[in-house]
């Protein structure tokens, strides 16, 4: 039986943060990356009309389908798909792409002559038909709150968000953090924080930097009290910039780097929180109460 068509238990996580610059798409793609080392299968569908994803990933932005046909229903959800076997594009081992476009921009006027698609919905029916295809979907979502950012949190299972030390994404953290609360409370109250991911830190930790951490510690909590920070930090380093640069992955381009390291210890927690919640040992939430600042 082809290894794609295995039925599987698929996680849809939606990455994000409301600024943008803090590493979201940095860790959606080395997150699944990682997870694919571990043999899983993971695709990644890019929200965001920049398409940092798709060009992370030295995948055209032109002239393939996207994640507008996706969204629009125009053409079926696997045939937006390309998979790591595509020529054209050298996506890593085991990871697939539905790569964005400028057509995303599109979306206004797709909904305006359609007034009975419901934005809400728009990646419902994709996700559905993706769903048993792959071990996880990442939702690589804008920084602002789009067209594709609200669809995301109802389609989601998960939520993970990214922040690095900057008072501007400090802030955008608590914007992020009740915006799944809005949307626990109307449109997806199956939707859980997974966690949240500090990267990019300096290494000494700088006082900004221990601030950030104390803030998502304290902030980013599950029911019990327990914090749902990621306890895997990601380094600041110049080479997931390099690898980029390169159309590849750090686990591609410097597997043996502290970084690559973090990402694949980052992969195992991820599983072992999945793994937790699944068996009722844990569990996980946006705070009940508003995020500050403080």
């Amino acid at each position: 039986m082809d290894a794609e068509r295995i039925k599987r238990d698929t996680v849809v996580i939606a990455v994000g943060n409301q600024k943008g610059g803090v590493g979201k798409t940095t860790n959606a793609i080395h997150l699944a990356s990682a997870l694919a080392e571990r043999g899983r299968l993971a695709l990644i569908i890019d929200l965001d009309m920049t398409s940092g994803a798709t060009k992370a990933l030295r995948a055209p932005t032109d002239g393939w389908i996207s994640s507008f046909e996706l969204l629009t229903g125009s053409e079926a959800a696997e045939d937006t798909i390309i998979t790591d076997a595509e020529p054209e594009v050298p996506l890593p081992p085991n990871v697939h792409l539905i790569p964005s476009s400028r057509k995303l921009a599109e979306l206004d006027m797709f909904l305006a002559q359609n007034p009975w698609v419901v934005q809400q919905d728009l990646l419902i029916e994709p996700i559905r038909a993706l769903r048993g295809r792959y071990d996880y979907i990442f939702l690589d979502t804008p920084p602002q709150k789009t067209k594709t950012t609200v669809p995301a949190l109802k389609a989601a299972d998960f939520v993970i968000l990214s922040a690095m030390p900057d008072h501007l994404a400090v802030s955008a953290l608590g914007e992020a953090l009740q915006d799944i609360a809005t949307a626990q409370q109307y449109a997806n109250a199956k939707l859980m924080l997974l966690g949240v991911v500090v990267c990019a830190l300096p290494r000494p930790k700088t006082r900004l930097s221990r601030q950030l951490v104390s803030y998502v510690e304290r902030t980013c909590i599950d029911p019990s009290g327990r914090t749902l920070k990621f306890a895997t930090e990601i380094s600041r380093s110049v080479v997931v910039q390099e690898a980029q640069r390169l159309g590849k992955t750090i686990l591609q381009y410097q597997p043996t780097h502290l970084v690559a390291g973090e990402y694949r210890e980052l992969a195992m927690e991820v599983e072992s929180r999945l793994s937790g919640i699944r068996t009722g040992e844990a569990s996980a939430s946006v705070p009940a109460q508003e995020a500050s600042n403080g």
